[in-house]
């Protein structure tokens, strides 16, 4: 078995097929084949790994080098996609061979944070992944926006193709990543695509001059559905300025439906608003985020509690040793001496605490870690339960 990085053209006769049998309809058209060419160039940047048996290609996986924010701090974070095994050589440990290294070399590149939408939860989790929470989908009427028609809000709206708007989606987008608790963003070399396909409609909405919501979408047939994106606004003055144009539309389709963080309320936004609010998770097809730290040292300095804990990692290739944890100055620091509460954790189990989707309780009830009553305690203090949102939809 050989394990080696792919050079940029080609990916247009390895990693790119298996990648669309495992995703895609099947088998390949000629137009779609055609298609490989024109997406090529978004992945120049991106580190493709592939095993070769016998000149073959037997599994390939990737990973994008993007960021993320974690607690407040904005990192490198490795975005592993495209993760793809030949149908005659699934199940014999291609995968998990090609993950260790990509993941090795990922880090030592400087990217302590990994996110991944997964094929199955549980085989990710043993790799030290734990489950983010999914975006909800959100549908309702244009009509039950109405009373927004008769709201003065501050702030303007604008409207353009998103191949015009794509600077000012952008420069917006990167202010949600500085202040966005698990937003993440694409590189540059990826997120042009959006631009360069220019298939979207974007709204923004503007207060004192500045940007402080945005929504791309697209609208599938008169008297059908506008079907949105993520709904992008940072108070709900912002929302209700996106809300409001969308109100505008009632007599050219039936339907709206939209992506909302797993935090937002859409039954609360309006009195009246009738709403159908889902995060379905199913397997395979539609499952939800994944992330994980790939070094302790990314901890060091993020905002935390006055809590202090001896922490003692195991079962991880990158996670390992004991540290003790303390968050008496409101930033965590990584030190060596004094007592504390002890506990044991799986890389799975630090993620969830670090990223806030887990409290202590569930980490041990789920066998992530080993965890007594003192030690949950000073893990609660330093780690608030705090819902990441992941933006990118890798």
């Amino acid at each position: 078995m050989l394990i080696r990085r792919l050079a940029a053209e080609e990916r247009l006769t390895t990693s790119f097929p298996l990648q669309a049998y495992a995703f895609e309809a099947s088998p390949l058209t000629a137009e779609r084949v055609e298609a490989f060419h024109r997406y090529l160039p978004y992945n120049k940047g991106n580190r493709t790994l592939i095993v070769e048996e016998g000149g073959e290609t037997r599994a390939t996986a990737s990973a994008v080098p993007m960021r993320q924010n974690l607690r407040g701090a904005v990192l490198p974070m490795a975005g592993v996609a495209g993760v793809a095994t030949h149908p005659l050589a699934r199940r014999q440990g291609y995968v998990r061979a090609l993950l260790r290294q990509l993941l090795d070399e990922m880090r030592d590149g400087g990217h302590p944070l990994s996110a991944l939408y997964p094929f199955r939860a549980s085989f990710y989790e043993k790799f030290g992944y734990v489950g983010l929470p999914r975006a909800r989908t959100v549908r309702f009427s244009p009509a039950d926006l109405a009373p927004l028609l008769r709201t003065a809000l501050p702030g303007t709206v604008s409207w353009e193709r998103i191949g015009t708007g794509y600077a000012r989606f952008r420069s917006f987008t990167e202010r949600c990543l500085r202040e966005r608790h698990g937003f993440a963003l694409f590189p540059d070399f990826r997120d042009v695509g959006l631009r360069d396909r220019d298939d979207r409609w974007l709204v923004t909405a503007t207060v004192d001059g500045g940007v402080v919501g945005a929504l791309t979408y697209r609208i599938d047939d008169h008297g059908g559905e506008l079907v949105g994106d993520d709904l992008l606004a940072t108070d709900p003055y912002a929302r209700a300025l996106l809300l409001q144009f969308l109100a505008r539309h009632v007599d050219q389709v039936d339907r709206i439906s939209l992506q909302v963080p797993a935090d937002e309320l859409p039954e609360l936004w309006l009195t009246d608003l009738a709403v159908q609010v889902e995060a379905r998770v199913s397997r395979p097809g539609s499952l939800a985020p994944m992330a994980r730290l790939l070094s302790v040292d990314s901890l060091a300095g993020l905002p935390a509690g006055p809590g202090r804990v001896r922490i003692e990692l195991v079962g991880d290739r990158w996670l390992a040793g004991t540290h003790l944890l303390d968050g008496a100055t409101g930033h965590l620091e990584l030190t060596s001496g004094g007592p504390a509460p002890e506990a044991t954790l799986t890389a799975a189990g630090l993620s969830a605490l670090a990223y806030g989707v887990l409290d202590p309780a569930e980490v041990h009830i789920r066998g992530l870690g080993d965890i007594g009553p003192e030690a949950a305690t000073e893990l609660r203090r330093l780690f608030p339960r705090v819902l990441p949102y992941l933006f990118a939809d890798f």
